[in-house]
């Protein structure tokens, strides 16, 4: 009889891979999109030249000539880069270097010698010094920008022949974590002046005028809060203000308090200044305690990953976590440090238009939707600038899908499978291979790689089967439902 493999669409990972029974349980460089399984698209250099220093924050716009641009920051340069791919630096002469990575004050002497047990994961008592990040808005067509490690709110206006430095906003206050625009045309001082629970804002239109006084509506307002502010996020009628333990609102009500504030959530605080991703009328993010989404109210986002994600991330580099917002499908993703890294070496996906998740291995620091441009933007551990979903090139990254069980027959009889009837756009664009076992921790047995054939001879029995998919050609291929021709082999 002919069985198909009715998988759904995205990835679980949760508790144990029986668990994941007919479900995707790995994957790398794919996606599921409009009930389809197919490869996320390659990238290739959109920069001309390296930037020193590891980046952890980029941005583009168009301003008002219609010329686009590219700001990136690393934690010891500024760039700005135009649509020709020539990357210029604009680091303010009075910038104050960050760390490339972050650091944890448990080590070598941090304490006596001997004072906790050999293999014992120490206390929480030890401060994290994080990684140099960067928070970028733009002011009209100006881009202002904060680096955690600098604490000055910078400005750049334009200028690439001759490159004009970002300076800092003259008035601003300085020791900030943050920096962000309100769509009333008022800049945020996030955790202001080395408060790390104050917002101050400058007067409407005027970003020079920070002190307040009767004939402007310069503030500022320290939020009620155990935690430290580490980003603002700007979305459809609200402005949301994150610290690392909960999560506030701010929306401008005019004279005399110009803005009022409301905490919209606790527990549920950022993991690192770049894990949040604005969607027009909602933001999602990635905390500690899962992940999380505004959508008028704060409320918990549940992952069908989370549990091989935060049990794989070290938390030693958490400042390092960058979303990227892929609007074309619907896409957030997450750039994280595994735990064997101490680089971003891995990424989880969700797609809030279809409801679900992916992972995969990728390097990337940081990124940006296309907005002005064509593709995403990301930048690599290499200093290079690269344009995403362009092509089928992968620096030779294996592209495949891998199932959990299925079990074929009722689950109690074994099953010979015989044939395999693939459902491709394109015979022989992708290889098939099977592992069966008898029991869930029992011994697996592996059977192929099949190269695509109609139908195609593969000869294997079990309770219950994975499939696994290899992307064979760089192209953009399709694969819809596979069927297995099967006949019972008898009980055990």
């Amino acid at each position: 009889m002919l069985m198909p493999l009715k998988i759904p669409a995205g990835v679980y990972r949760n508790g144990t891979e029986y668990q994941s029974m007919g479900r995707w349980f790995n994957a790398n460089l794919v996606r599921w999109f409009e009930g389809t399984l197919r490869p996320v698209g390659g990238w290739r250099k959109r920069s001309s030249s390296q930037m020193t220093g590891t980046c952890r924050g980029i941005i583009n716009w168009r301003d008002d000539d219609a010329k686009r641009w590219i700001v990136a920051g690393t934690n010891t340069k500024l760039y700005v880069m135009d649509q020709t791919g020539t990357l210029k630096d604009i680091t303010p002469t009075t910038f104050t270097t960050g760390n490339a990575n972050a650091t944890l004050l448990t080590g070598y002497g941090y304490n006596n010698y001997g004072k906790f047990a050999y293999g014992v994961a120490r206390p929480d008592t030890g401060a994290i010094t994080p990684a140099a990040t960067w928070s970028m808005d733009t002011w009209g067509e100006y881009w202002v920008g904060c680096c955690i490690s600098d604490g000055q709110l910078l400005e750049w206006q334009l200028g690439f022949t001759t490159p004009t430095k970002a300076v800092a906003l003259v008035n601003a206050p300085t020791g900030c974590a943050a920096v962000m625009t309100t769509s009333e045309r008022f800049v945020f001082a996030l955790g202001a002046s080395g408060n790390p629970r104050l917002v101050a804002w400058s007067d409407q239109e005027n970003n020079t005028t920070w002190t307040p006084a009767s004939n402007n509506q310069a503030g500022s307002f320290e939020l009620t809060t155990v935690g430290s502010i580490v980003a603002g996020k700007r979305v459809r009628g609200v402005n949301l203000i994150f610290t690392d333990v909960d999560v506030h609102t701010s929306s401008y009500i005019g004279q005399p308090f110009v803005f009022s504030f409301e905490k919209a959530g606790s527990g549920c605080g950022l993991i690192g200044p770049q894990a949040v991703a604005a969607i027009d009328t909602a933001a999602i993010w990635m905390s500690r305690s899962g992940f999380w989404i505004y959508d008028g109210y704060v409320k918990p986002l549940p992952s069908d990953i989370g549990d091989f994600v935060f049990s794989n991330m070290n938390f030693e580099q958490a400042s390092k976590v960058y979303a990227v917002h892929n609007s074309k499908f619907g896409e957030i993703w997450w750039f994280y440090t595994s735990a064997a890294s101490t680089e971003n070496d891995s990424y989880c996906i969700y797609n809030y238009r279809e409801n679900h998740w992916s992972l995969g291995t990728l390097s990337r620091l940081a990124g940006v939707d296309k907005g002005v441009f064509n593709s995403p933007l990301m930048v690599s551990s290499d200093g290079f600038i690269y344009e995403h979903e362009v092509g089928f090139a992968y620096d030779s990254q294996t592209i495949f899908a891998e199932s959990g069980p299925v079990e074929i027959g009722n689950g109690e009889q074994i099953m010979q499978v015989r044939q395999v009837i693939p459902d491709e756009s394109n015979l022989g664009d992708v290889s098939i291979s099977f592992s069966s076992r008898l029991y869930p921790t029992g011994t697996e047995t592996s059977f192929g790689p099949f190269t695509s054939a109609n139908p195609t001879d593969a000869r294997f029995s079990g309770r219950q089967v994975k499939m696994k998919v290899t992307a064979d050609s760089l192209t953009d291929w399709r694969v819809g439902v596979m069927r297995l021709d099967a006949v019972p082999a008898g009980k055990r």
